[in-house]
Formats: C-alpha cells, structure tokens, sequence
C-alpha cells in the first residue's frame, strides 16, 4: 500500500526556511559564533522532531477476501474486565447471533513509556499487552464470541494498520478509556475515523 505523507503549500515553504535561518542569524550576530551554534543545533532539532512526528494520511486499506465472511479486528487499549462493557460490544456489534457468525481478531497494542523505548525495552508493555489479551479473549469466551488475539504495535494507529495487510476486517472496533485518562485512544480513534475504508465503531469504557 502506498502512503503519501502531508507536505506543506508552496507559499509555506519559505516561511520554513526563514523560521529556521532568522533566528540562527540572530544568533550568530548577537551571541557571537556560540549562541549561534546553540541556535542552530536546537532548530535542527525541532525540524527532526517534526519530521519524525509526521505519519502519512493515507486511507488504510485492508486485505482483500475470498469469501463473505463478517471479519471484525476488536483492538483495545483497555482491560476487558468490564461485563457491561462486553456486552455492549457483543450486542452493537451482534457478535452473539449465531445465524451470522463473525471471525474476531483482538488486538493489543504493546504500550511502552518512554524510557522503555529509549531502552529498547519492551518485554514489560508485551507481558502486560499479553495478559490484556487473555483478559479480553477470556471475557469474550463467556459470551460465547469465537476469538484469535494478537499483540501488536504500541502506536494503536500503525498496529491496525498492520494487521490489516493480512486480516480481511469488514468491521473495525476500537476499545478505549474516556479522553481525559487515554489521550493515545482518542487521537487514535479520530485518525483511524478518518483514514479506515472499513466500517469504524470507537467504544468508550467507563
């Protein structure tokens, strides 16, 4: 799948450029050669930090079916612990209609902190995202939904995004706490709103 990334308009090109030259000038003439220096090197740090912010808006697409199956990718950033919030799943989504059985893939995004990923450790985000997977696969066993669950990316929005190169989703559920305690699940439920070709239902626990 190709993904263009957003570039700016023309007309902001040169604002760019001065926004990054005007005040290593200033530097330079009014500091001396180290405050200039200094300057420089934190302009060439933010245009770092912006480009490697930048995601590609792209619509995702999923792959591609053989059959009519109802395929739906169940991704949450929250335990499943909650009865009624599985039963909210399993009723909107009608999980629990035997005339028209659904294949559910649950998909846990591996959370790591900062110092985890500055560390390059993520076996505590895996355990945890593992032992959501259990919880989630378990509370949707007693309500007699047929489940396969998966670990995935940390960012919610590049671990759908890979699953569904392989996983023909006709539906996309996302699982996530309120805004004001998952900031993460809400930006991502808006870009996946966005972006997704796919059916989108954003579920909200608490």
């Amino acid at each position: 799948m190709n993904q263009a990334m957003e570039t700016p308009p023309a007309w902001a090109l040169p604002l760019i450029v001065a926004a990054l030259a005007v005040p290593i000038v200033a530097g330079f003439a009014l500091g001396g050669p180290g405050v200039g220096l200094a300057v420089g090197a934190l302009a060439i740090v933010a245009l770092v930090v912006v480009a490697v912010r930048a995601k590609p808006r792209s619509a995702i697409e999923t792959a591609s079916a053989a059959d009519d199956q109802r395929r739906i990718l169940l991704v949450t950033t929250q335990d499943l612990d909650d009865p009624a919030t599985v039963e909210r799943i399993v009723a909107g989504a009608g999980l629990a209609d035997a005339e028209a059985p659904a294949h559910v893939v649950v998909l846990v995004p591996a959370e790591t902190g900062f110092l985890d990923r500055w560390a390059s450790d993520r076996r505590a985000a895996r355990d945890q995202a593992q032992k959501r997977l259990v919880l989630g696969a378990a509370s949707l066993g007693k309500a007699d939904v047929d489940v396969r669950a998966r670990v995935g990316d940390p960012d919610v929005v590049l671990a759908v995004e890979d699953e569904l190169r392989t996983f023909a989703a006709t539906e996309v559920i996302l699982v996530t706490g309120p805004a004001a305690t998952d900031a993460p699940g809400e930006r991502a439920a808006t870009e996946l709103r966005d972006r997704l070709t796919a059916p989108f239902t954003h579920v909200v626990t608490g």
